[in-house]
C-alpha cells in the first residue's frame, strides 16, 4: 500500500522525533545510514518532509533535520500524504484505474476494508506514539 519512499520517510521521521529530547540536529548523512538510504535519496526525501511541514531543517555550521514538539505529536497520516499524496488510501490493490464498487476489481471489498483500517490507522497513531515502543525496547526501526 505505502510505497517504499513513504516507508523510508516514516523511518527518517520516527529517527528524528526518537532523537527529540535531546535537542541535536541530525545531517544527511547520519540519517540515510540509519534508515538504509543513499545520501542523495534521504536528502531528496528530507526536503520534501520539510515543504511539507513534516520535519524542520536549519542551515549551517549547527544546522540539520529536527522535530519541534508539534511535529512530534502530529499524525502520521502527514507523512504520507507528503510522500503518496491523498489518494492513497483510494487505490485499487491490483492497481487498476477504474476499479470502484459499482465497478470492482477481484479483491476490491476485501481490500477496501484493509485501507480502510489502514488509513484508521495512520490518522489516530502519532509519531510520538510510535517513539514510546522505541525507547521500551519492544520495537526497533533497523531490520
Amino acid at each position: 500500500m505505502l510505497s517504499l519512499t513513504c516507508q523510508t520517510a516514516i523511518k527518517a521521521v520516527i529517527f528524528l522525533a526518537s532523537k527529540h529530547e535531546s535537542g541535536a540536529k541530525y545531517g544527511i548523512k547520519e540519517i540515510a545510514t540509519f534508515i538504509g538510504a543513499s545520501e542523495h535519496s534521504a536528502g531528496k526525501l528530507l526536503q520534501t518532509l520539510v515543504k511539507a511541514e513534516v520535519i524542520q531543517s536549519s542551515k549551517g555550521p549547527h544546522g540539520g533535520f529536527y522535530l519541534t514538539l508539534k511535529q512530534k505529536k502530529q499524525s502520521i497520516i502527514h507523512i504520507v500524504e507528503a510522500i503518496d499524496g491523498k489518494d492513497v488510501f483510494k487505490q485499487c490493490g491490483l492497481g487498476f484505474s477504474k476499479c470502484s464498487a459499482s465497478h470492482p476489481c477481484p479483491i476490491h471489498n476485501d481490500y477496501k476494508l484493509v485501507r480502510d483500517v489502514f488509513e484508521n490507522l495512520c490518522l489516530n497513531k502519532k509519531v510520538c506514539d510510535l517513539c514510546e515502543s522505541l525507547s521500551t525496547g519492544l520495537s526497533y526501526l533497523v531490520g
